[in-house]
Formats: structure tokens, sequence, C-alpha cells
């Protein structure tokens, strides 16, 4: 591993974006039909895909955070984070441009602390796709399991 100097905030952003999707999963993973109402709030997915997608996309959260916590096949987990930001930046705004009011459903499923969608919402995720795009190009950083994703 290269002693580079900024190998610690790469490993601090690391941290702090796998640790983000890794809470963000765990109401979602234990409340799957309460997070399945969440998504059809939105009114971008077809009936027969919500359930599947309220299933799946939580532990691909969970499961590509503690990947990028871990230092283990970032350039994967973060490849898929980034396109999750995306469909989720993209729904927020639809949500938005058609004015539906909604719970963002980022972090609980039972309304309790749930954040709506808007603005403050799309710039927090920016922040966190800038976040995962980092890690992606520039490495783990220092403390990785992977050897290979801690190359800069």
């Amino acid at each position: 591993m290269p002693n580079n100097k900024y190998d610690w905030l790469l490993t601090i952003v690391r941290l702090i974006a796998g640790g983000f999707f890794v809470y963000a999963s765990l109401d979602k993973i234990v409340h799957p039909e309460a997070f399945a109402k969440i998504v059809h709030n939105y009114r971008v997915l077809p009936g027969g895909l919500i359930n599947i997608f309220a299933v799946i996309l939580p532990w691909l959260e969970l499961f590509c955070g503690m990947a990028l916590m871990l230092g283990t096949r970032i350039k994967g987990a973060a490849a898929i984070l980034t396109a999750l930001l995306v469909v989720f930046m993209v729904a927020v705004t639809s949500a938005m441009a058609r004015g539906i009011k909604i719970d963002c459903g980022c972090f609980s499923t039972t309304g309790a602390g749930a954040r709506k969608v808007g603005l403050p919402l799309l710039i927090e995720d920016t922040a966190l796709l800038i976040m995962v795009l980092i890690v992606w190009a520039k490495g783990a950083g220092r403390w990785a399991l992977d050897r290979a994703s801690s190359r800069t």
C-alpha cells in the first residue's frame, strides 16, 4: 500500500459512506412491507416490481455499505451504490416535480424521524454520491481488508 498522506481521509470517507448505507438498510430490512408502501408512494415503479425492489434494495445497501466499511470489493460496491444514489435522486426529483409530498424512506419506515422529499435531501444525496465516487476513484485508503482496494 502506498504511503499517501490522504489515505486517512479516504478511510474516513469510506467509513462514513459505508456506515450511512448500513444504517439506512436496517429499518427497511426489518420492515419490508412498510418500506414497500414508501416505494409505492413515489409512484415510479410498476406494481409488480415494488415488493421485489423493497426486499432487494435494503440488502444491497447493507452488503455494499459493509464492503465499503471493511475495504473490500470497493469498486463493485461503489459502482452499485452510485447507481442506487442516481436512482434515488431521480425518484426524489420526480416526486418533487409532481408535487408529491412524501417521506423519503431513507432511514425509517415508521414515520418516526422521517425526512421529507425535497431539496435538502437532494443536496445530501449529492454529497454522498461525491463521497462514493471518491472512494471508487481513489481507493479504500488505509486499513482495508482488500489490499488491491487500498491502492490509490
